[in-house]
């Protein structure tokens, strides 16, 4: 035992002095260079697709299309723009939406809309998105209500119920990593009239298939988790949506409710092989100013 532990300090002892090498000291700030050049180059690789080629190619340049209009203000990728994208052409009508996976409140897919003057329902398993809440007065008085617990397709309706979410309404987003088919299935007593999901771009866009399900399961950072988009589709449909896009990293697919379809103009046709993209997750990255949640507007400063 006691040789054991000696030998455990000398090891640590070893290793520190190891580090205070000069050599090593160089050798580790020449990776942490490189490191960063790297992330530099793929962010500049990525601006320079998004700002100046996208709209040069054949399929992104096609207006019908929701890339072009993508937009980064509070969401990961460009959520925010395509959303925005999708209610100028439908129009607006309640302003509500309910988000299941917020993270902590400052980076989602309707941040932007509270600052817009929407007002809503957040969900999540993880309470730092109450410390954000907490700190911005302006969002109690009903403009935004929370609900603080693991989500399952058997308590999901009742969350919603507890928090008086409504048949109809304008935007659900649902990202809870590996059980978000099961819960949006579960959610069919609720018609939101646009609906945002994640999708599992790991797998073609032909095949048909939904990872198992159990309650208490949670993704363990593989690609085994979620649906593959042509299970949203198929599912979709079942609800009475068509898939209009998917954004550019493959990670969101945006869901149109049947009857709004009519003479809006989105890409035909609405299927999984014709709105696929495949993973790009490298190309995520945080424009600008470090994220925050938005001021909402001041009804005593609007005209």
């Amino acid at each position: 035992m006691v040789k054991a532990g000696l030998f455990r300090v000398m090891k640590r002892l070893l290793k520190a002095l190891y580090r205070r090498l000069p050599v090593v000291r160089e050798l580790r700030e020449i990776r942490d260079l490189l490191r960063r050049e790297s992330a530099a180059r793929r962010e500049r690789e990525a601006i320079r697709w998004d700002d100046f080629e996208l709209e040069r190619d054949t399929r992104y340049g096609d207006p019908k299309r929701l890339q072009r209009f993508a937009a980064q203000v509070c969401s990961q990728n460009g959520e925010d723009g395509m959303i925005r994208e999708i209610f100028r052409r439908l129009g607006e009508t309640d302003r509500v939406f309910v988000e299941v996976g917020v993270g902590d409140g400052t980076e989602n897919n309707t941040a932007f809309l509270l600052a817009q003057g929407w007002t809503g329902h957040w969900i999540d398993g993880n309470p730092a998105f109450l410390d954000t809440v907490a700190a911005r007065p302006e969002l109690g008085g009903g403009a935004l209500r929370t609900h603080c617990g693991f989500v399952t397709r058997e308590n999901i309706s009742g969350i919603l119920d507890d928090l008086g979410v409504p048949g109809e309404f304008d935007f659900l987003s649902l990202d809870i990593d590996q059980n978000t088919w099961h819960v949006w299935r579960a959610m069919d007593r609720r018609r939101p009239r646009v609906v945002v999901v994640e999708y599992n771009a790991s797998l073609p866009p032909d095949l048909d298939w939904v990872a198992r399900y159990r309650a208490d399961r949670v993704w363990d950072g593989s690609h085994n988790f979620g649906a593959s988009l042509k299970a949203f589709e198929r599912l979709g449909r079942e609800l009475g949506y068509h898939l209009v896009g998917c954004d550019f990293v493959g990670a969101n697919a945006f869901f149109v409710r049947d009857d709004l379809i009519g003479d809006h103009v989105f890409a035909e046709p609405f299927t999984a092989e014709n709105h696929y993209e495949p993973p790009r997750y490298g190309t995520v990255h945080r424009r600008g100013h470090p994220r925050s949640l938005l001021d909402r507007p001041d009804p005593t400063e609007q005209g």
